[in-house]
């Protein structure tokens, strides 16, 4: 027995010191490749596997979007896109007699092909296709109609009110002081704040869908570039789905087997033409996240972002599951429940203002 404790212990102490060998080397080549970019370019040859999926999802999603411009959808990037590049045209200030010359007539055709998918404006179109007709008539009725470009777009888009005319439901730019007014003060935010925390102990209660749906409307609110929300939210409460689905994620151990509904945040690279918005799904999800979660707490609800690095082996499996495309990046999980009351929580100090917050420093 004594000799099996030295083997196992001589075995330890052998992995420790491979460890430290590696760790050392490590250092010493990062000294290196990091000095500049044309080192680093080495490290890019040699580290291929680890960064060869997302470059595959990147021009997987550029080809899609290229793809998707004539195919039936129910929705359209580059109409948003485009009606909300007209949209902070027209609250420039100073007014501008004419401007989107260069992106106007793209505009008018990814408009004509929404309405030739959808002419009977359905739930998942209607609201979209209402927001572009409106701001099109706006942009039409304040810029210069003498402007030949204008005037052809113009034409092109009176001609599509014989199929589709949703009348003025008032979708576009407005001032400020007429907007919304929550009556939620700084200090009942910062108590929602405070009162989040990551949650991994729940009842075991069913999740109603209109809770998960009430939080969702919160957290779509959150800016997006270009307007253009790329990502989806897939909702599992099924039981055996969601241990499935749970069960895959490393950071979900332990406590996985008691979550009542789990969401897989997946951002979708389809909806960029180039590849310098590839990051652009990882922070329009984590900005609709946020909101999001403090919903849910402020729904009774409770939430633990379950963390997702870019590993190779559980990338195939949730591609497995989920039946994902090649463009489709899962941002991160969210566990979902109502909290036991009897659950610890950890009390996760953040850093302080003075290590996070600079003002007017430009790093001199």
């Amino acid at each position: 027995m004594l000799n099996r404790l030295k083997e196992i212990a001589k075995r330890l102490l052998a992995v420790v010191w491979i460890r430290r060998g590696y760790e050392g080397a490590m250092r010493i080549a990062l000294e290196v490749l990091a000095a500049n970019r044309l080192t680093s370019i080495v490290y890019s040859v040699l580290s291929i596997p680890s960064f060869n999926r997302e470059q595959f999802a990147v021009l997987r999603g550029r080809r899609d979007y290229y793809r998707n411009l004539r195919t039936s959808r129910q929705t359209s990037t580059e109409l948003r896109r485009n009606i909300h590049r007209l949209e902070k045209g027209l609250l420039m200030r100073p007014a501008r007699p004419v401007f989107a010359l260069d992106y106007l007539t793209e505009s008018i055709e990814f408009y004509e092909r929404a309405i030739g998918r959808d002419t009977t404006a359905t739930a998942a179109g209607a609201t979209e296709l209402a927001w572009a007709h409106d701001v099109l008539a706006r942009y039409f009725a304040v810029v210069d109609p003498a402007n030949p470009v204008v005037a052809e777009a113009r034409a092109r888009f009176s001609a599509t009110r014989a199929i589709y005319d949703p009348g003025d439901s008032g979708r576009i730019p407005y001032r400020r002081a007429e907007g919304i007014k929550s009556s939620v003060r700084y200090e009942d935010l910062l108590d929602l704040a405070r009162q989040r925390r990551s949650v991994r102990w729940f009842l075991p209660t069913k999740v109603p869908r209109e809770l998960i749906d009430k939080a969702l409307s919160v957290g779509i609110q959150s800016p997006s570039s270009c307007n253009r929300l790329p990502y989806e939210f897939r909702i599992f409460d099924d039981e055996a789905l969601v241990r499935l689905v749970a069960s895959i994620p490393f950071g979900s151990a332990g406590y996985s087997h008691q979550i009542p509904t789990i969401a897989v945040v997946v951002g979708r690279l389809n909806h960029y033409f180039s590849p310098r918005d590839r990051h652009g799904i990882y922070v329009d999800s984590a900005l609709a996240c946020m909101p999001f979660m403090l919903a849910l707490e402020s729904l009774g609800l409770a939430s633990s972002v379950i963390n997702w690095p870019d590993f190779e082996p559980l990338e195939r499996r949730m591609e497995h599951v989920l039946h994902l495309d090649v463009d489709e990046r899962v941002i991160m999980l969210v566990a979902i429940g109502y909290p036991d009351p009897e659950g610890m929580v950890a009390y996760s100090e953040k850093k302080s203002l003075e290590l996070i917050r600079r003002y007017n420093d430009l790093g001199a």
